[in-house]
């Protein structure tokens, strides 16, 4: 199965937590085929600045675990209107998480996550 991976999973990977080895058990599976969108890296260099990790050996393990893969102008217009109508919902739905169900739909995989703007929507393998 292909899978999106977002921030939220990558951190509790490197954190080690109960949900990173949810992660793990996921790699572990030769079925299993993973992808991070290159946004997430964004996100991933803040949360090492905020924890004062090594980012580079943050994104050499997110490339050894998963394509990373980039962000087209059609996934970022569609991404705003994603947004929008999801924050009828979700007042703080982000631009990055409506970047990743862009991708998602052009994709037709899953995202991995626990992060709780994406509990209870479709295609989610929402982490607890």
């Amino acid at each position: 199965m292909l899978f999106i991976i977002d921030t939220y999973a990558w951190v509790e990977y490197f954190i080690g937590s109960k949900i990173g080895k949810r992660v793990k058990a996921l790699f572990d599976d030769d079925k299993n085929t993973f992808i991070t969108v290159e946004c997430c890296l964004a996100e991933l260099k803040g949360w090492s600045i905020r924890n004062n990790k090594h980012f580079h050996e943050l994104l050499v393990i997110v490339e050894t675990n998963s394509e990373v893969i980039p962000v087209s102008r059609k996934n970022w217009i569609e991404a705003a209107a994603i947004k929008s109508e999801m924050m009828k919902k979700i007042r703080d739905f982000g631009l990055i998480d409506a970047v990743l169900l862009a991708k998602q739909k052009e994709l037709g995989c899953k995202i991995i996550t626990a992060d709780r703007h994406f509990k209870n929507l479709k295609a989610i393998e929402f982490l607890k």
